[in-house]
């Protein structure tokens, strides 16, 4: 009995120990902001993410001084014409309001559709990497608490996706 107990266990540290050793890590976050095709997307959204700021800040800029011209003119105008510009005034704001909000949706919607399609690129090169390299198992390098340098695979999955990936398809 004590030997098959002393089998078993042989067996299972085996496995494990056969296990961690076919398993690597990637920090994803690398992959995407620093592969060629990734860096070039994210600079492509911080150059529109900038022309919308500087554009709504424009925008309120002028809407804050319309707001202080009519408050000059309060006393100058009847009370329901400074009723109608105070009005005009707080529709201007709100539609300003939710074309912002639309416009950095739509920034963001852009940022993860290109996160997905440049996902989508490397789940094929990681297959074929793991198989070239007997890998059977790649995690995120956010979930390991820690690891051995040698496992880490992001520099290597970089390379290769710059020679496969040269840019995103993005509508």
């Amino acid at each position: 009995m004590k030997k098959l107990i002393f089998i078993t266990l042989f067996f299972l540290v085996y496995s494990l120990s056969s296990f961690a050793e076919s398993a690597y890590f990637i920090d994803f976050k690398k992959v995407l902001n620093s592969s060629k095709s990734g860096a070039e997307e994210q600079k492509k959204l911080i150059k529109k993410f900038q022309t919308e700021t500087k554009k709504f800040k424009e925008l309120e800029k002028n809407i804050r001084k319309e707001e202080s011209e009519i408050i000059s003119q309060k006393n100058i105008l009847s009370p329901e014409e400074y009723k109608k510009k105070v009005g005009a005034l707080r529709k201007k704001v709100s539609e300003s309001q939710k074309k912002k909000q639309k416009s950095f949706s739509s920034i963001a919607k852009s940022r993860n559709d290109s996160k997905k399609i440049l996902i989508d690129a490397l789940n094929p090169i990681l297959k074929k990497y793991m198989e070239d390299n007997n890998i059977k198992l790649i995690h995120d390098k956010k979930n390991v608490i820690m690891g051995d340098k040698n496992l880490e695979i992001t520099d290597q999955i970089i390379s290769i996706l710059n020679k496969e990936v040269l840019s995103l398809k993005i509508n």
